[in-house]
């Protein structure tokens, strides 16, 4: 998420540092410590500024819900929510999701979630979308066996692009839709979400069963060419 240079950033950052976690490769394998008494861990990657983040705590209390984002503009912002909503249950990250396993131990995360991800269109760049099998495998490494991550764009290429990097890995999809809010508002939204679904933009969506799996040979990946 690209945002303009805040002046007052640091002294904001400051003020939620509760919330945030400044050595997340301390972690590793520690999570749970943060909550001892929590029933799952979940991690959002890309949070934005926090609306799904802070929601989706609040309505899940028993759950320790992480969230990353490079975007330490976003960040605070999404901090600020949640703290301002007294929650217990968030903790922040300002980190790339491509260092997710220096963070996370094997198996550690039950669920994760990818809202509205950068769909990088150029074929060239089709290896930095977050549902490249190169992403894939380090999410199911982290992620328990059986565990899940659940997926959204308003994307239809990207999300087409999605469907065949899980089919090539072998990955199970379920829930698949092409129009999530097509009866009505479905689940807890983004900020993002929430404005493109008022223009009448249809959101994709699907959940993704994790498993162990061997990176199909690059030569034989004809995804990227969509």
């Amino acid at each position: 998420m690209r945002m303009r240079r805040m002046k007052n950033l640091e002294p904001r950052m400051e003020k939620c540092a509760g919330l945030r976690v400044m050595d997340p490769q301390a972690q590793l394998g520690r999570w749970r410590e943060r909550m001892p008494d929590c029933t799952a861990l979940w991690v959002e990657v890309g949070c934005g500024k926090g609306k799904f983040t802070a929601e989706t705590a609040q309505a899940n209390p028993t759950v320790l819900l992480v969230a990353v984002e490079r975007c330490r503009e976003a960040m605070v912002v999404a901090m600020e929510k949640a703290q301002s909503m007294g929650l217990k249950n968030v903790l922040f990250i300002d980190m790339d999701v491509a260092e997710i396993e220096s963070v996370f131990a094997p198996g550690e995360i039950d669920r994760l979630f990818i809202n509205f991800p950068d769909p990088w269109p150029r074929k060239k760049n089709a290896k930095r979308r977050l549902t490249h099998r190169g992403f894939l495998d380090k999410y199911c490494r982290v992620v328990k066996q059986g565990g899940e991550f659940h997926f959204k764009t308003d994307n239809a290429p990207l999300f087409a692009f999605s469907l065949e990097e899980f089919a090539a890995c072998g990955l199970t999809v379920k829930n698949v839709t092409d129009d999530l809010h097509k009866d009505g508002v479905t689940g807890i939204m983004t900020g993002y979400e929430e404005k493109f679904h008022a223009l009448g933009t249809p959101i994709h969506r699907c959940e993704v069963v994790c498993k162990p799996f061997v990176l199909p040979r690059e030569e034989k990946k004809t995804s990227e060419e969509a």
